[in-house]
């Protein structure tokens, strides 16, 4: 458990939080942290269910180990957005659910709202980028990118470009594609091979900017975290999902994580090791970041919480082995 090795070494574990009257008591999952010039930027994701898990497989509901608890009158998975300062303590200075009136659209699918949402800044704008599925009728999901401007302590977005996939743009759905923080508009879309894209905006396609190589793992990499510069290297953390249905032939899921590094070409310097982060089987990090000489890794766990793991540098050197 990776949160236990990182205690013992030194590192602090900070539970995160919204006011339960804005979120009616349901979900608040998936931090995403980002160092913003001289400060600190938390993007918390709130849900409108409450996710139910058998993590010991001892009690499952009639539909299964999992299963999504909604309030009667609204069966959809609906997604909105807290973004705020964070104090040295890592407590809230100020946060506001993030305005999206101004470009909303009636919703034609189940899954409404931008999910999974990163913070970035590039070529000084600030950016919610995420996946969003709400614009088809079959859900096909495209990454987009959210234009956030801050006024009186609050956050409203104010542009929103939907990301074609790269080549015929005719996949279902693209997801989880990680912004590397210090090249405007590339994203790492795959990481095994490392595929590094640019983004086509207004109207432009997608282009691929880098291909790697393909090394035989035992596991599929997905993406999680933005890309960080470090050193020589980049590094970001990516999740591992294993598909399986249970002994009644439902669906089910175990998540783990694991850290990538890179140097500045892009060439594959260490696949970690995979790890949970508290021993659960759902479980999802969506950002990490340097801040005053520590790593800070925000997670969600079983879609109901939030937290922050500050590391000390020299214990996640010694973890990478860089």
């Amino acid at each position: 458990m990776f949160v236990k090795q990182a205690l013992e070494n030194g590192s602090n574990l900070y539970p995160l939080f919204i006011d339960p009257e804005l979120t009616s008591g349901t979900g608040i999952m998936n931090p995403s942290i980002f160092v913003d010039k001289d400060r600190l930027l938390l993007n918390i994701r709130h849900i409108n269910y409450t996710l139910f898990h058998s993590e010991k497989k001892i009690i499952t509901h009639p539909w299964g180990p999992v299963h999504y608890v909604h309030p009667e009158n609204d069966m959809h998975l609906t997604t909105v957005n807290y973004l705020g300062v964070l104090n040295d303590d890592y407590t809230w200075k100020y946060y506001s659910r993030v305005d999206t009136s101004l470009l909303d659209k009636e919703p034609i699918w189940e899954f409404i709202g931008l999910e999974d949402g990163r913070v970035v800044r590039w070529n000084d704008k600030l950016y919610l980028t995420g996946v969003r599925r709400d614009t088809t009728t079959n859900g096909q999901g495209r990454m987009e990118l959210s234009e956030i401007v801050e006024e009186n302590q609050t956050f409203k977005e104010v542009s929103r470009k939907r990301i074609p996939a790269p080549g015929d743009d005719g996949t279902y759905c693209e997801k989880n594609w990680m912004p590397v923080l210090d090249r405007p508009f590339e994203y790492i879309k795959w990481c095994n091979p490392t595929q590094v894209v640019r983004a086509g905006l207004n109207g432009d396609p997608t282009i691929e900017v880098h291909l790697g190589e393909y090394q035989y793992q035992n596991w599929d990499f997905r993406g999680s975290s933005q890309i960080i510069p470090y050193k020589d290297y980049y590094i970001c953390i990516v999740h591992t999902c294993y598909l399986y249905k249970s002994a009644t032939g439902r669906r089910d899921a175990k998540y783990r994580h694991l850290f990538i590094v890179w140097d500045k070409k892009w060439n594959v310097i260490k696949y970690g090791e995979p790890f949970s982060f508290l021993n659960g089987d759902i479980e999802f990090c969506c950002g990490m970041c340097i801040w005053k000489d520590k790593f800070l890794i925000t997670f969600g766990f079983q879609d109901n919480s939030s937290f922050l793991l500050e590391c000390p540098k020299d214990f996640i050197e010694k973890f990478l082995s860089i």
